[in-house]
This record gives C-alpha cells, structure tokens and sequence, in this order.
C-alpha cells in the first residue's frame, strides 16, 4: 500500500491529510499550526553536542560510546528505547500516519590490530573504506579494558626517514606506541584491539566550518537528535533508528527494518562533496543533499519529490545527487521484507573517512528544518 501511495505524490499528500488531523487550507486551525511551526524555527541549535558526537569513538562493531551519549540525549523525546541484538539503537515516537523510519549510523571507519611484531610495532586492519595515504602521520587511540593507549601512525620509510617512493598499502602501516611487545600485553592489548582515529573537532576560517573526524554519520546522528526535539509533540509516528555496522556491511540498517517494519524510510547521511571540480554538483554551504541515484540505490521517486517540496515550502536550498560509487542504509531498508520506499538525505562534506572531513552548519540546520517540514506533511 505504502508503496503504491508513494509513487505518486499528490495521492500520498492527499492520503495522509485525510487520516490526520492536520487543517486544511481553508480552516482557521491551519494558521495557527502554521504559527507554531514558524515559531520553532527560532530554536538554536545544540553545536556543542554536535562536537561531543564527532569526538566520541565509535569504530564499526564498538559503537558503545556513541550509542550511550545518544540515548541520554534524546530520551526526553522517545516514546520507548530499546537497544536490539546488533546493537542499534531504537528509538520510538508514538503517533499516528505513516510509520516513518529515520536511520543515521553510528558507526565511524577506524582500525583493528591483528599482530604486535617483536619490537612492538604494531600491525593493523582497516575496518570500512580508510585510503591508507590518509593514515600516515595520524594520532590514534588502542582500545582496552583498562583505557586507552595513545600512538602515532607511520610507516617503514618515514620512520627511518627516507624518501618514499610509492604510497604505502595497510600492510605497511604500522603504529608506534613507544612500548614494547610485553608491555603492550600487560596493558591489555591484543589481536582484536580496535584503534579508533584520534582528532579534535575545530572550526576553520569561519566559524560556519566544522572539521574533524566522523562526519560520517555523526552529523546524521546529529540531524536526528535535533528533529526529535522539535517534533517532540509533532502528532506523527516515527522511529529514529541509530544503525551499527554500516560502514563494514549496511547490517545494522537490515536488522531494524526488519523489525521494525516501515512504510517509508529515510537514511540521513552525508554525501561527498566535488565542490573542487569546476563544474561542481554538491558544493558545502549550498544546502542539504537528496540523492537520486547512488552506487547501489535507486532512490523512491515520491519520496524526493516530497523533500523537495519541504524545501521549497520554507524557501530552504537543497541539491541533487547522483553519484557512481557508495551507498547508505537506505539500500538495506528498501528491500527489508517486502519493499520499503527509501531515500538519502543528508549533508555534503569534504574528506570524507578522514580525520579533516569539512562540513557547513547551515546545511545542517537546513536539513533539520526540511526533514521537520517533510514529517509534519505526512
């Protein structure tokens, strides 16, 4: 049913509006509602939770850390939570319309150790897409039950001080501890460690430009919290699903919707940015990103079509994508079951999987504002 409804907007909008107690035009109510919902573009922002989300370890299969600032963040706005097998973290609004199911991952790419050498170098595996060129030079923090242990990345070339003459591969990244074999296993290191990347978040030249490490999603992560607490008292059904695992499989996405169950749903994602090309498509402080096509997804129609819409009702930028390479979980959610009409919506953002990944607040503020317009039309 939902399937069929979404492919056509108009009948989608026209549904909804009958099951709802949404106004309409001609009723007095509807000004009122539409007071209140001007009203609430005057909330600000948290910025700093958005920087205590970047800074949070979260490696794909450790997202503990991540998970637990989030439930605390966002329980005053839940219905019920509940953390699943996988460890995604469901959070539930009752209400009525559509069941929407709203998805940001967790999960940050990072490192696993696999072997501790007799000089007590230590050997790593990349865990999700990590170009290891991006890697030298980089601060990092081995995981234990005991704490963390702080080391540089470098390689055999750098750390003899050589000339290198070929870029190095993950097999010759190595991570100096200034320890020993022994002493590293007597702190509690071993195969099977996860090293998360290590890096302040700052601003650039303005104070509109973030950067650092785990955009991807944490921005998404971010963009959730926010739009529960402005639909707090929003009459609509939605579940903000915060997913494991996507970076090394899209598995936590599979799991929940299954689960869950969703007429429609949303991956709210970044997207990389190509605003050095000279003819670029999704350039940073140029409005959220709904994309049309990525490298597994073909994104529902109807779905667009209604963001875009969102957008231009409150006079907000917005920019299409189609991209040749990657994907979100809204792959995961859309062949859950029987079919699940889905989407990616999202922020642009430079180096993405590095530690320097480069966004724009105001796209970020622009996306909350659209998604809390595309929820309250439902």
């Amino acid at each position: 049913m939902a399937l069929r409804l979404l492919q056509n907007t108009k009948r989608v909008r026209n549904s909804a509006l009958k099951k709802s107690k949404f106004p309409s035009a001609n009723n007095p109510a509807r000004k009122i509602w539409a007071d209140t919902l001007a009203s609430q573009e005057k909330f600000s922002m948290d910025m700093r939770l958005l920087e205590r989300l970047i800074s949070a370890h979260g490696v794909s299969g450790d997202e503990d850390e991540v998970r637990r600032l989030i439930e605390k963040e966002i329980r005053p706005y839940a219905t019920d939570i509940s953390t699943d097998s996988m460890g995604n973290l469901i959070v539930h609004k009752k209400g009525t319309g559509p069941k929407v199911m709203l998805t940001a991952h967790m999960d940050e790419v990072g490192l696993m150790l696999k072997r501790i050498d007799d000089k007590g170098i230590v050997y790593c595996s990349s865990i999700g897409g990590i170009d290891p060129v991006v890697l030298i030079g980089q601060k990092v923090s081995i995981e234990t039950e005991n704490g963390t242990i702080p080391g540089v990345i470098t390689c055999e070339k750098i750390w003899a001080g050589k000339d290198m003459k070929k870029l190095p591969n993950i097999e010759e990244i190595m991570i100096d501890t200034g320890l020993s074999k022994e002493d590293l296993q007597k702190k509690g290191v071993s195969i099977g460690s996860y090293i998360p990347l290590d890096e302040k978040t700052y601003h650039l030249g303005s104070n509109d430009i973030i950067c650092g490490k785990a955009l991807d999603d944490r921005t998404g992560c971010f963009i959730l919290i926010e739009l529960a607490r402005r639909l707090k008292n929003a009459r609509n059904e939605v579940y903000y699903v915060f997913t494991v695992q996507e970076e090394f499989g899209l598995y936590g996405a599979r799991t929940s919707a299954f689960k869950i169950e969703p007429e429609l749903g949303i991956a709210v994602d970044v997207t990389h940015a190509n605003d050095v090309f000279p003819e670029p498509t999704r350039v940073i402080g140029n409005g959220p990103i709904i994309t049309i096509k990525d490298g597994e997804l073909l994104a529902n129609k109807g779905l667009n079509e209604r963001l875009i819409a969102a957008a231009k009702k409150k006079g907000l930028p917005y920019q299409l994508a189609v991209i040749e390479i990657g994907t979100t979980d809204a792959t995961s959610v859309s062949v859950s079951k029987g079919g699940v009409p889905s989407t990616v919506f999202g922020v642009p953002i430079r180096n993405i999987h590095t530690t320097i990944s480069i966004a724009h607040k105001k796209d970020i503020e622009n996306a909350v504002k659209i998604l809390e317009g595309f929820v309250r039309e439902l």
